[in-house]
Protein backbone atom coordinates (compact mmCIF):
# COMPACT_ATOMS: atom_id res chain seq x y z
CA UNK A 1 0.00 0.00 0.00
CA UNK A 2 2.84 1.90 0.78
CA UNK A 3 4.27 1.63 -2.70
CA UNK A 4 1.32 3.14 -4.33
CA UNK A 5 0.43 5.87 -2.48
CA UNK A 6 2.22 8.61 -1.28
CA UNK A 7 0.40 8.81 2.23
CA UNK A 8 1.67 6.32 5.03
CA UNK A 9 -0.27 3.71 6.63
CA UNK A 10 1.99 2.54 8.48
CA UNK A 11 4.95 3.76 10.58
CA UNK A 12 8.42 3.95 9.31
CA UNK A 13 11.73 3.29 10.31
CA UNK A 14 13.58 6.90 10.17
CA UNK A 15 14.57 9.12 13.21
CA UNK A 16 11.79 11.45 11.50
CA UNK A 17 8.68 8.86 11.11
CA UNK A 18 9.62 8.13 15.26
CA UNK A 19 8.83 11.29 16.17
CA UNK A 20 5.79 12.45 18.04
CA UNK A 21 2.49 13.31 15.96
CA UNK A 22 2.11 16.70 17.86
CA UNK A 23 5.61 17.33 17.25
CA UNK A 24 5.27 16.60 13.28
CA UNK A 25 1.88 18.76 13.15
CA UNK A 26 3.24 21.36 14.94
CA UNK A 27 6.52 21.76 12.68
CA UNK A 28 4.41 21.63 9.56
CA UNK A 29 2.38 24.57 11.08
CA UNK A 30 5.62 26.49 11.52
CA UNK A 31 7.52 25.28 8.26
CA UNK A 32 3.62 26.42 6.38
CA UNK A 33 3.86 30.08 7.72
CA UNK A 34 7.81 30.33 7.01
CA UNK A 35 6.68 28.95 3.22
CA UNK A 36 3.85 31.87 2.97
CA UNK A 37 5.51 34.90 4.56
CA UNK A 38 7.95 35.70 1.91
CA UNK A 39 8.60 35.57 -1.91
CA UNK A 40 11.98 35.99 -1.78
CA UNK A 41 13.66 32.95 -2.99
CA UNK A 42 16.95 34.09 -0.56
CA UNK A 43 14.73 33.53 2.59
CA UNK A 44 12.59 30.43 0.85
CA UNK A 45 16.09 28.34 -0.21
CA UNK A 46 17.36 27.38 3.07
CA UNK A 47 13.72 26.05 3.65
CA UNK A 48 13.21 24.15 0.16
CA UNK A 49 17.07 22.58 1.20
CA UNK A 50 15.75 21.36 4.82
CA UNK A 51 12.95 19.82 3.51
CA UNK A 52 14.82 17.95 -0.04
CA UNK A 53 16.77 16.91 2.86
CA UNK A 54 14.49 15.50 5.16
CA UNK A 55 12.47 13.55 1.95
CA UNK A 56 15.81 11.93 1.33
CA UNK A 57 16.35 11.15 4.87
CA UNK A 58 12.97 9.03 5.05
CA UNK A 59 14.03 6.64 2.05
CA UNK A 60 10.50 7.14 0.23
CA UNK A 61 9.17 4.95 -2.70
CA UNK A 62 10.05 7.88 -5.22
CA UNK A 63 7.76 6.98 -8.31
CA UNK A 64 4.66 8.29 -6.85
CA UNK A 65 6.46 11.63 -5.63
CA UNK A 66 8.25 12.22 -8.66
CA UNK A 67 4.90 11.60 -10.31
CA UNK A 68 3.16 14.10 -7.68
CA UNK A 69 6.19 16.75 -8.69
CA UNK A 70 6.00 16.29 -12.24
CA UNK A 71 2.23 16.89 -12.61
CA UNK A 72 2.78 20.46 -10.63
CA UNK A 73 5.79 20.90 -12.36
CA UNK A 74 3.65 20.64 -16.17
CA UNK A 75 0.57 22.52 -14.40
CA UNK A 76 2.12 25.45 -12.27
CA UNK A 77 5.65 25.83 -13.90
CA UNK A 78 5.21 25.32 -17.11
CA UNK A 79 1.32 25.95 -18.69
CA UNK A 80 1.09 28.42 -15.34
CA UNK A 81 3.99 30.10 -16.60
CA UNK A 82 3.13 30.70 -20.32
CA UNK A 83 -0.61 31.75 -19.07
CA UNK A 84 1.25 34.22 -17.27
CA UNK A 85 3.92 35.18 -20.10
CA UNK A 86 0.79 35.49 -22.65
CA UNK A 87 -1.50 37.24 -20.22
CA UNK A 88 0.55 39.38 -18.01
CA UNK A 89 3.68 40.33 -19.54
CA UNK A 90 3.67 43.56 -16.90
CA UNK A 91 3.58 41.43 -14.12
CA UNK A 92 7.30 41.07 -14.06
CA UNK A 93 7.46 45.30 -13.44
CA UNK A 94 4.41 45.47 -11.46
CA UNK A 95 5.88 42.66 -9.00
CA UNK A 96 9.73 43.15 -9.52
CA UNK A 97 9.85 46.83 -9.92
CA UNK A 98 12.06 47.32 -13.14
CA UNK A 99 11.74 46.01 -16.97
CA UNK A 100 14.68 45.39 -18.85
CA UNK A 101 13.35 44.12 -22.01
CA UNK A 102 14.46 41.63 -24.05
CA UNK A 103 12.05 41.62 -27.00
CA UNK A 104 8.92 43.90 -27.74
CA UNK A 105 6.26 43.38 -29.98
CA UNK A 106 3.77 45.79 -29.20
CA UNK A 107 2.43 47.43 -26.14
CA UNK A 108 1.05 44.40 -24.64
CA UNK A 109 3.25 42.02 -25.94
CA UNK A 110 7.24 41.45 -24.80
CA UNK A 111 9.45 39.87 -22.85
CA UNK A 112 11.55 41.39 -20.16
CA UNK A 113 13.96 39.45 -17.59
CA UNK A 114 12.08 40.45 -14.32
CA UNK A 115 9.11 38.61 -16.21
CA UNK A 116 10.79 35.85 -16.23
CA UNK A 117 12.41 35.92 -12.76
CA UNK A 118 8.66 36.59 -11.25
CA UNK A 119 7.53 33.54 -13.09
CA UNK A 120 10.41 31.20 -11.92
CA UNK A 121 10.17 32.53 -8.59
CA UNK A 122 7.16 32.11 -8.22
CA UNK A 123 6.87 28.52 -9.25
CA UNK A 124 10.24 28.18 -6.59
CA UNK A 125 7.58 29.06 -3.86
CA UNK A 126 4.72 26.59 -5.06
CA UNK A 127 7.60 23.93 -5.01
CA UNK A 128 8.76 25.01 -1.33
CA UNK A 129 5.16 24.50 -0.55
CA UNK A 130 4.81 20.95 -1.87
CA UNK A 131 8.35 19.91 -0.23
CA UNK A 132 6.85 20.96 2.83
CA UNK A 133 3.69 19.12 2.63
CA UNK A 134 5.53 16.05 1.46
CA UNK A 135 7.35 16.28 4.29
CA UNK A 136 4.32 15.78 6.60
CA UNK A 137 3.04 13.57 4.40
CA UNK A 138 5.35 11.06 4.09
CA UNK A 139 6.19 10.84 7.82
CA UNK A 140 3.16 10.76 9.52
CA UNK A 141 0.12 8.32 9.25
CA UNK A 142 -3.42 9.40 9.83
CA UNK A 143 -3.68 8.33 13.40
CA UNK A 144 -0.70 10.75 14.06
CA UNK A 145 -2.15 13.22 12.38
CA UNK A 146 -5.66 12.94 14.31
CA UNK A 147 -3.65 12.71 17.77
CA UNK A 148 -1.46 15.46 16.86
CA UNK A 149 -4.13 17.92 16.15
CA UNK A 150 -6.06 17.08 19.10
CA UNK A 151 -3.31 17.66 21.06
CA UNK A 152 -2.97 21.24 19.53
CA UNK A 153 -6.22 21.93 21.02
CA UNK A 154 -8.36 20.66 17.79
CA UNK A 155 -11.68 18.58 18.52
CA UNK A 156 -11.41 15.08 18.62
CA UNK A 157 -14.20 15.12 16.53
CA UNK A 158 -12.71 16.53 13.76
CA UNK A 159 -9.75 14.86 14.30
CA UNK A 160 -11.33 11.57 13.52
CA UNK A 161 -12.99 12.93 10.31
CA UNK A 162 -9.82 13.99 8.98
CA UNK A 163 -8.20 10.74 9.74
CA UNK A 164 -10.95 8.91 7.95
CA UNK A 165 -10.39 10.42 5.33
CA UNK A 166 -7.25 9.74 4.67
CA UNK A 167 -7.73 6.26 5.26
CA UNK A 168 -10.77 5.79 3.14
CA UNK A 169 -8.44 7.01 0.27
CA UNK A 170 -6.99 3.41 -0.20
CA UNK A 171 -10.52 1.87 -0.21
CA UNK A 172 -11.84 4.09 -2.83
CA UNK A 173 -8.86 3.39 -4.95
CA UNK A 174 -9.42 -0.58 -4.12
CA UNK A 175 -13.27 -0.09 -5.22
CA UNK A 176 -12.43 1.79 -8.39
CA UNK A 177 -10.10 -0.93 -9.61
CA UNK A 178 -12.74 -3.69 -9.04
CA UNK A 179 -15.03 -1.37 -11.13
CA UNK A 180 -12.84 -0.91 -14.07
CA UNK A 181 -11.66 -4.66 -14.04
CA UNK A 182 -15.69 -5.49 -14.21
CA UNK A 183 -15.95 -3.05 -16.75
CA UNK A 184 -13.19 -4.54 -18.73
CA UNK A 185 -14.85 -8.45 -17.99
CA UNK A 186 -17.84 -6.96 -20.16
CA UNK A 187 -16.34 -5.52 -23.03
CA UNK A 188 -16.04 -1.91 -22.07
CA UNK A 189 -12.62 -0.88 -23.58
CA UNK A 190 -10.27 1.01 -21.41
CA UNK A 191 -7.12 -0.09 -22.11
CA UNK A 192 -5.42 3.34 -23.83
CA UNK A 193 -3.57 0.98 -26.40
CA UNK A 194 -6.75 0.05 -27.69
CA UNK A 195 -8.93 3.07 -27.72
CA UNK A 196 -8.64 6.53 -28.12
CA UNK A 197 -8.24 9.33 -25.36
CA UNK A 198 -12.34 10.86 -25.50
CA UNK A 199 -13.60 7.18 -25.77
CA UNK A 200 -11.79 6.33 -22.45
CA UNK A 201 -13.06 9.44 -21.03
CA UNK A 202 -16.37 8.56 -21.49
CA UNK A 203 -16.08 4.87 -20.31
CA UNK A 204 -15.11 6.12 -17.29
CA UNK A 205 -17.66 8.24 -16.45
CA UNK A 206 -19.71 4.54 -16.01
CA UNK A 207 -17.13 4.32 -13.00
CA UNK A 208 -18.29 7.18 -11.09
CA UNK A 209 -22.58 5.90 -10.25
CA UNK A 210 -21.22 2.22 -8.82
CA UNK A 211 -18.18 4.10 -7.32
CA UNK A 212 -20.04 6.79 -5.31
CA UNK A 213 -22.67 4.30 -4.47
CA UNK A 214 -20.21 2.30 -3.11
CA UNK A 215 -18.47 5.51 -0.87
CA UNK A 216 -21.91 5.80 0.23
CA UNK A 217 -22.52 2.69 1.72
CA UNK A 218 -19.06 2.61 2.83
CA UNK A 219 -19.81 5.68 4.69
CA UNK A 220 -22.77 4.40 6.40
CA UNK A 221 -21.38 1.20 7.70
CA UNK A 222 -18.71 3.40 9.44
CA UNK A 223 -20.92 5.50 10.99
CA UNK A 224 -22.78 2.99 12.25
CA UNK A 225 -19.96 0.91 13.83
CA UNK A 226 -19.19 4.75 15.26
CA UNK A 227 -22.49 4.68 17.05
CA UNK A 228 -22.70 1.34 18.37
CA UNK A 229 -19.07 2.38 19.80
CA UNK A 230 -20.79 5.03 21.38
CA UNK A 231 -18.85 7.77 19.70
CA UNK A 232 -18.93 11.06 20.85
CA UNK A 233 -19.56 9.98 24.33
CA UNK A 234 -17.15 11.68 26.70
CA UNK A 235 -15.42 14.85 26.00
CA UNK A 236 -12.12 13.52 25.65
CA UNK A 237 -10.09 10.76 24.10
CA UNK A 238 -7.19 8.30 23.99
CA UNK A 239 -5.11 7.57 20.57
CA UNK A 240 -3.55 4.29 20.55
CA UNK A 241 -0.92 6.16 18.00
CA UNK A 242 0.02 8.88 20.85
CA UNK A 243 3.58 8.83 21.96
CA UNK A 244 5.27 10.57 25.08
CA UNK A 245 7.52 12.93 23.35
CA UNK A 246 11.68 11.51 23.48
CA UNK A 247 14.44 13.88 23.17
CA UNK A 248 14.70 14.22 19.59
CA UNK A 249 11.17 15.07 20.02
CA UNK A 250 12.20 18.20 22.34
CA UNK A 251 14.69 18.92 20.08
CA UNK A 252 13.26 19.31 17.00
CA UNK A 253 10.56 21.33 19.12
CA UNK A 254 13.25 23.89 20.12
CA UNK A 255 14.04 24.24 16.84
CA UNK A 256 10.37 25.10 15.91
CA UNK A 257 10.28 27.51 18.41
CA UNK A 258 13.05 29.47 17.15
CA UNK A 259 11.70 29.10 13.29
CA UNK A 260 8.52 30.64 14.64
CA UNK A 261 10.13 33.15 16.56
CA UNK A 262 12.15 33.98 13.54
CA UNK A 263 8.57 34.43 11.22
CA UNK A 264 6.89 36.74 13.77
CA UNK A 265 10.01 38.91 13.72
CA UNK A 266 10.29 38.67 9.50
CA UNK A 267 6.61 39.28 9.71
CA UNK A 268 6.34 42.30 12.20
CA UNK A 269 10.13 43.71 10.73
CA UNK A 270 9.33 43.40 6.78
CA UNK A 271 5.81 43.09 6.57
CA UNK A 272 4.39 45.41 8.95
CA UNK A 273 6.86 47.97 10.36
CA UNK A 274 9.31 48.14 7.01
CA UNK A 275 7.59 46.02 4.32
CA UNK A 276 9.97 46.41 0.74
CA UNK A 277 7.86 47.98 -2.38
CA UNK A 278 7.93 45.07 -4.24
CA UNK A 279 7.38 41.55 -3.27
CA UNK A 280 9.75 39.33 -4.94
CA UNK A 281 13.62 40.35 -4.80
CA UNK A 282 15.70 40.41 -7.80
CA UNK A 283 19.66 39.87 -7.74
CA UNK A 284 19.79 42.96 -9.96
CA UNK A 285 16.89 45.29 -9.27
CA UNK A 286 18.11 48.14 -6.75
CA UNK A 287 15.32 49.37 -4.94
CA UNK A 288 17.05 51.83 -3.16
CA UNK A 289 18.14 53.51 -6.48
Amino acid sequence: MNNRFVINYAPGATAIHRLNGTTKVLLFLVMTVYVIMSFDVRILAPMFILCVGLIVSMKPHWKPILFVVAFMTVMAGILGSLLIILVRPEAGESHVGAATYIVRWSRHFFLTRELFWYVGAMFFKRLCSLSTALVLVLSITPSEIASGLNALGLPYKACVIISLAFRTIPDVARDFLDIKNSLSLRGVELDPKRAGLISRLRQHTLILVPLIMTSFGRVETIANAMDLRSFGKNRKRTWYSHNPPTRADWLVRAFTVLLAAFCVYYIVRYRIINPPPYDYWCPWVDWDG
